[in-house]
């Protein structure tokens, strides 16, 4: 019996009858077709009516809804072939982390939401690509050249890239820039967007990118090493500094945007945070509705549509890393700076309100987690200690 033929027997609801030996079903490495077709021995031919006729009622009831199902989960499209397809791969390189016989077999196990760890990540990223540091700037050059200072002690920094942001002015020259040892590449922007951070630019070669704002001035390298090796171990979530939480206002009857410093965290700020650049690309391409244009329209909460897309996704909430309380510049203190505002923190809970809309439900998860470095807290020498530099409360 040809592929073909099967699949042409299953999406008109039937029970496929196989009756050839050496015929090898389509993902039987997976599938357990004994549910969901009959297979006779082709020296039984002459008893297939005798078979077929034995078959309970019931049995065969159970055999075309099973069949039926796999038509629709595996078989429907040809993006459910090559989705099913790259699931067997992804299973073969990481036994560990793959389906189980009832996840592929049975439907009742199956969640149909769209909460799923996406497909192509790897479960641990090597180590050796490092990550890539994308610094969204528009006009604060001496902050700037501190967070390139910084981060450019960091081990695992494979590229910096800043995003210059402001179309009336151009970058400093080159010979201005700190020294650094990794390429260093300044993208100049058609529009002043806050989504150019969440841009896929081909200059991002390494699955790690690291988005920081360039008044983030006060992480230490140990600390962003840190955070690198904490999103090596969890690269589907967000792993950032800054935690905020959503809360639900039972007077108003709406959510609410907290940024006060509390136990739980929902989302983590990508004004310095981790995230695998496969999520670039969803924030570009993919983003549901109308968020990109309200981000860019109001210039706030590109850092709230991306948690909630990164949530919605996985179904995981973000990681918090290291216990700094604050992330202030002391210098940064323009008053047509965004976070200043007043209206600020009021749009920062209507978009909460406007993205759970518009996604239909509020994937944020609220966890109380945080991850700080072995010895972080024990009365060690510093040597002793693999990242001695960690900011306190």
């Amino acid at each position: 019996m040809c592929p073909l033929c099967v699949l042409d027997v299953l999406q008109a609801g039937c029970v496929p009858v196989i009756m050839a030996d050496s015929y090898i079903l389509p993902f039987s490495e997976v599938l357990d077709w004994k549910r969901a077709s009959v297979v006779i021995p082709e020296e039984k031919l002459p008893e297939m009516y005798t078979i077929l006729k034995s078959i309970p009622h019931r049995q065969v009831e159970e055999m075309q809804r099973q069949a039926r199902w796999f038509w629709e989960a595996y078989f429907s499209s040809m993006k459910a072939i090559g989705m099913t397809t790259l699931q067997i791969i992804n299973d073969r390189i990481y036994p560990y982390a793959a389906r189980t016989y009832e996840e592929w077999n049975n439907p009742s196990v199956v969640k149909w939401s769209s909460v799923n760890s996406p497909l192509f990540l790897p479960l641990i990223p090597p180590r050796s690509p490092g990550f890539t540091a994308v610094v969204l700037t528009y006009d604060r050059i001496e902050s700037l050249f501190r967070v390139i200072t910084e981060i450019s002690k960091v081990p695992s920094l494979a590229k910096l890239l800043v995003v210059w942001n402001n179309q009336n002015k151009s970058p400093p020259e080159e010979s201005l820039w700190p020294k650094v040892t990794v390429p260093l590449k300044v993208v100049r922007t058609k529009e002043n967007k806050l989504s150019n951070r969440f841009f896929p630019f081909d200059e991002i070669e390494t699955e790690a990118v690291l988005a920081i704002d360039d008044d983030i001035i006060m992480l230490t390298s140990d600390e962003l090493q840190f955070g690198y090796e904490v999103w090596r171990e969890f690269p589907d979530r967000l792993v950032g500094y800054p935690g905020r939480l959503h809360l639900w206002d039972h007077e108003m009857g709406k959510w609410k945007y907290e940024s006060e410093w509390t136990n739980e965290v929902s989302m983590v700020l990508t004004g310095a945070a981790f995230y695998h650049k496969y999520f670039n690309y969803l924030y570009t391409y993919k983003m549901p509705g109308d968020i990109k244009n309200w981000v860019d329209a109001h210039m706030n909460c590109e850092d709230i549509a991306m948690n909630f897309l990164v949530a919605n996704i996985t179904g995981k909430a973000p990681i918090k890393v290291t216990p700094r309380k604050k992330f202030k510049c002391p210098e940064c203190t323009a008053i047509d700076g965004l976070s200043l505002d007043q209206t600020h923190m009021v749009e920062r809970s209507e978009c909460i309100n406007k993205f759970a809309s518009v996604f239909g439900t509020m994937p944020l998860k609220v966890v109380e987690h945080r991850a700080d470095p072995v010895l972080y807290k024990d009365d060690f020498p510093e040597k002793l200690k693999s990242f001695p530099n960690i900011g306190s409360l």
